[in-house]
């Protein structure tokens, strides 16, 4: 696919065509703001992202003109090819229909394979949503489809704005948020997984936010026996998904 098909299948440009797609229910993956932009038109393109709680970045126009040549008004907007959850939406129907909460929460995973690689263990692994931060997360575009090998369209994922409340949220409704991480005191293995569980993985250069672990019920690690200290968070998070299939299948047995 060369460039100028990609812009028109991906990008939105302006500030009106923005505000007319948001309105007709696109999903938007993010926007990029010219600084400076104060026009009456703008200010109702800002009140719809704040009502949607659609992520947008303020950046020079140098950058949004090294993006497209054409005529942007200050505004570039990424459609995101698949739609968006609320964990607060889901987590109740699972409880409806008898099933045992199974959430993969991703705390700033960036790299794109890595994202699409997550997504598409989570779908093997039965996990019934995946919940990322609305900021600071691997675009969900046509590279990540294509590394999840579609998983993207089959695992609910849900963009929350507070990644604290929404753990909150998940500890009230019953869910036991297990921190992975190389700071646990006991393996992964020992831990009970049976029950209703949410798994918390960090991200690939500074591992899970310390504001996140602290709201966490247990932290376990993964044994590593070589010299490196810790694995890549794809294959960590694979590794964690898989053994609580292993325990849910062997207490069903």
């Amino acid at each position: 696919m060369n460039q100028s098909n990609q812009e028109s299948q991906d990008m939105i440009y302006g500030t009106r065509p923005l505000m007319e797609a948001i309105r007709s229910g696109k999903e938007i993956e993010k926007v990029l703001l010219q600084h400076g932009i104060k026009t009456p038109v703008f200010h109702e393109l800002m009140s719809l992202l704040k009502e949607h709680e659609i992520p947008f970045q303020w950046v020079p126009v140098e950058k949004l003109n090294r993006i497209t040549r054409k005529n942007h008004q200050g505004v570039i907007a990424t459609v995101s090819p698949v739609s968006f959850y609320k964990i607060d939406q889901i987590l109740p129907s699972l409880y409806e229909q008898g099933d045992t909460p199974f959430i993969l929460v991703l705390d700033r995973v960036t790299d794109i394979r890595n994202f699409g690689g997550l997504l598409r263990t989570a779908e093997s692994a039965g996990v019934h949503a995946v919940l990322v931060p609305d900021k600071g997360t691997a675009p969900l575009n046509s590279d990540a489809v294509k590394s999840s090998a579609g998983a993207v369209f089959k695992v609910p994922i849900c963009r929350e704005h507070n990644l604290k409340d929404s753990l909150t949220f998940l500890k009230e409704s019953g869910l036991k948020v297990v921190a992975v991480t190389e700071k646990a005191d006991h393996y992964h293995f020992r831990e009970n997984l049976t029950g209703p569980v949410a798994l918390l993985m960090g991200s690939e250069g500074t591992g899970i936010s310390e504001a996140y672990l602290k709201l966490t019920d247990v932290r376990v690690k993964i044994p590593m026996l070589g010299t490196i200290e810790s694995l890549n968070v794809s294959v960590a998070a694979g590794i964690l998904m898989h053994e609580v299939v292993r325990q849910r299948m062997e207490n069903d047995a």
